[in-house]
């Protein structure tokens, strides 16, 4: 057992001055297999300290049916932190950002008009009350004065530049106490008077989140924590990437001296990301300050670990940092080696509108209802309904979130995206079956748009007629649709798949430039979206979801494939770092 508290000065382990050299590595974003590796990676760097935050909407997909198991099992990465002989710190939120889907709030949770998201409101306060106490139930034995590796709770995140109900955040703070978390409590905002002020209570330890400029923000720091550590809870080294955007990186040089003087000035901190991994599945988030912009699937942040976990320039230039001021092992880990590369053709295929019935089963609705109207809340959907003009018309919808894919008997009219703020399409035929394919592209993880619908908001016309009557296919994703396959092809949404041989398990980079958009499964297991929009142009597919012998591929091609031909690269290809 151990004591872990905070001092007049300093973080205190066993009543000695203690600094915190934290990096940040969700376990949700890397798989689980690769837990361990990634861990003594960090102590290798000279960290102390695995920080985590807990995705609620992952924890618990449907009310009251929580998931703790495989990529979930906090109590598995807690335990193998312990292993590695370092400290851990959990973010449980309710709210994380972290560039996640709806910034890890479950979508179920606005089901209810009425409830009141991140303040003292009665149904959103019994939500993530009975979400807090099963996270709790995994924590609070492994804290460190209970033999664990847990050495601090943060309290929500950001909240400063979100609202400032205090009494909310009582609420959580008592809650936390009442579920037995005894170490210190934290809280995070961005360094400004306001944040710092509104974003945190007294009985709270204030930390900043920044990437530069230490000095400063440390002063606007201690203005508001005036005893104890200061801390950057969140250094931000890196940065993240949308789709149709650049692939952000920063200089490892630069990045170091910023840690430089962030620990010259004595403060701890925790790396922001220390190894960023992957948004697997559909998990990935979005922003939006007027135009909608997703993020990819890669999550490699320009981290000191990239995506597939090996050492880059900026993790030799910190670990060169932190031993001017902390003992650093004396082995690093090896350099990468290439991936095997090979191609692979893709079958004929399964076309969803030739077939749609072996996608999924058809709901009668009235009038289009919205993705989240539906009972499993998917992420994309095929709408059909019959139309009848004699003269060409114009299709409007009440609003695109986010993609919305159009067909006429069976033949591709156009494609409706939200971030160019479409929803019209002119129809020079406007008799005939009328489909629609509608995608979420991710929810927004930060601002006044969290926990906002999705699909086609507000219905559609025809020539300013209302248009009912709909058929409705919920199409699931966690796993490739079970599709038959339609050898006469066609248009619109297609499945393909590729069986490969490999004479063991080893990380793969698929190479997905010459496809148009769509959705990539390995085995079982979805590696998540890629789109021809770019930066990101190679998806990561890491070893332990591969084995020796026979492996599938299937892909969901939802737009045009420039060829069926399936190449697996050396190495990532995360795109052009130019503006």
């Amino acid at each position: 057992m151990a004591e872990f508290i905070i001092g007049e000065h300093d973080f205190l382990l066993d009543g000695r001055p203690h600094r915190v050299l934290a990096g940040a590595l969700h376990y949700f974003r890397v798989h689980p297999d690769l837990w361990a590796d990634r861990i003594e990676k960090a102590r290798l760097m000279g960290l102390n300290t695995i920080e985590t935050y807990t995705p609620w909407n992952l924890h618990e997909p449907v009310e009251g049916a929580y998931d703790f198991t495989g990529m979930l099992d906090l109590e598995r990465f807690l335990r193998l932190v312990a292993d590695a002989g370092m400290h851990a710190i959990v973010r449980p939120g309710p709210y994380i950002c972290a560039e996640w889907d709806n910034g890890g709030l479950p979508a179920w949770l606005y089901r209810d008009p009425e409830v009141g998201v991140r303040r003292s409101e009665p149904r959103y306060l019994g939500a993530v009350s009975a979400y807090l106490r099963r996270v709790y139930d995994v924590v609070t034995p492994l804290q460190i004065d209970r033999g664990g590796p847990v050495v601090l709770v943060q309290i929500e995140n950001e909240y400063g530049a979100y609202g400032s109900d205090k009494f909310y955040l009582r609420h959580l703070v008592d809650l936390t106490r009442e579920c037995g978390i005894t170490v210190p409590l934290t809280t995070v905002d961005q360094p400004t008077d306001e944040m710092l002020s509104q974003g945190s209570l007294d009985c709270l330890h204030r930390t900043g989140s920044f990437g530069s400029r230490a000095t400063e923000r440390l002063a606007t720091l201690r203005r508001h924590q005036p005893t104890g550590p200061l801390m950057c809870s969140e250094f931000w080294n890196g940065w993240f990437d949308h789709w149709g955007d650049r692939h952000h990186t920063t200089s490892a040089e630069d990045s170091a001296a910023e840690l430089d003087a962030l620990l010259a000035a004595g403060a701890s901190v925790n790396i922001y990301m220390f190894h960023g991994g992957t948004n697997f599945g559909l998990t990935s988030g979005a922003n939006d300050k007027g135009v909608y912009q997703p993020t990819i699937t890669s999550y490699d942040y320009d981290a000191p670990l990239d995506e597939a976990g090996n050492p880059t320039a900026k993790y030799h230039a910190f670990r060169e940092v932190i031993a001017r001021y902390a003992p650093v092992p004396g082995e690093a880990p090896p350099p990468a080696k290439p991936a095997p590369e090979f191609s692979v053709e893709l079958d004929a295929g399964a076309y969803a509108l030739k077939a749609p019935e072996s996608w999924g089963t058809w709901e009668r609705h009235e009038a289009l209802p919205e993705l989240d109207e539906l009972e499993s809340m998917p992420r994309m959907a095929l709408y059909r309904t019959t139309v009848d003009s004699d003269v060409p018309a114009t299709l409007v919808l009440g609003e695109v979130r986010d993609r919305v894919s159009v067909f006429l008997d069976g033949q591709p009219v156009g494609t409706l995206l939200r971030q160019n703020h479409e929803r019209a399409l002119g129809l020079d035929k406007a008799s005939g079956e009328l489909v629609l394919l509608v995608e979420d592209m991710g929810r927004v993880n930060y601002g006044p748009r969290l926990g906002e619908a999705k699909g086609v908001i507000g219905g559609a016309t025809l020539n300013g007629k209302p248009l009912t009557g709909w058929d409705v296919l919920p199409i699931e994703l966690g796993t490739p649709p079970d599709a038959a396959p339609t050898p006469d092809g066609g248009a619109g949404p297609v499945l393909r798949r590729a069986r490969f041989d490999l004479d063991g398990p080893a990380d793969l980079f698929l190479d997905t430039l010459d496809w148009g958009k769509g959705i990539a499964w390995v085995n079982g297991f979805c590696l998540g979206r890629y789109w021809s929009l770019g930066p990101q142009r190679t998806l990561y597919v890491p070893a332990p979801v591969l084995r020796a012998g026979a492996n599938e591929l299937a892909v969901l091609e939802t737009a045009t494939a420039a060829t069926t031909v399936a190449h697996f690269r050396s190495g990532p290809e995360l795109g052009h770092t130019e503006a």
